[in-house]
């Protein structure tokens, strides 16, 4: 597991955790007609231009359990953005990890999984998400970020 940290000096203090589960380091080179040709740190760097004022740290791994351990320990988040690549359809302990957190958690795809697979078309995780966003491609985690901005700035 690695975490790309971004610290910068948010205006309004919000910090969003995306974490990247298996098979997503290789964004660019696998599958590009799925899933293009950028690769997620390219990308990352193009949210964090989009909002300089939010602060967005950044892990990948191929390991369930450390995408577990960085689930219990986003509570200084205010919200994870979670794409858990194939681990969404077959990991109840992914699940029990997003069930467990009190930090909001948005499930986001690049593909639209409802169109592939039906095996795809399962969520271990989804149930216990606050959101869950597929089928637009890398902009999926926009997206939630949109979402996570938009709750944060509501009046309650």
């Amino acid at each position: 597991m690695f975490l790309l940290s971004f610290m910068n000096n948010t205006a309004d203090g919000i910090r969003i955790l995306i974490i990247n589960g298996v098979n997503l380091g290789q964004l660019g080179t696998r599958e590009v007609n799925l899933y293009g040709y950028l690769s997620f740190e390219d990308y990352l760097a193009k949210l964090r231009a989009e909002y300089p004022d939010v602060q967005m740290d950044y892990i990948q791994s191929d390991i369930v359990g450390e995408l577990c351990s960085a689930i219990s320990h986003s509570m200084s988040y205010d919200a994870v953005v979670l794409n858990a690549g194939a681990f969404t359809h077959t990991s109840p302990e992914l699940a029990d990890a997003v069930r467990s957190t009190t930090t909001p958690v948005i499930e986001v795809h690049i593909s639209n999984l409802f169109g592939r697979e039906r095996y795809r078309r399962h969520s271990e995780l989804a149930a216990h998400c606050t959101g869950f966003i597929c089928g637009f491609g890398l902009d999926s985690y926009q997206l939630a970020i949109e979402s996570i901005l938009h709750k944060k700035n509501s009046p309650s």
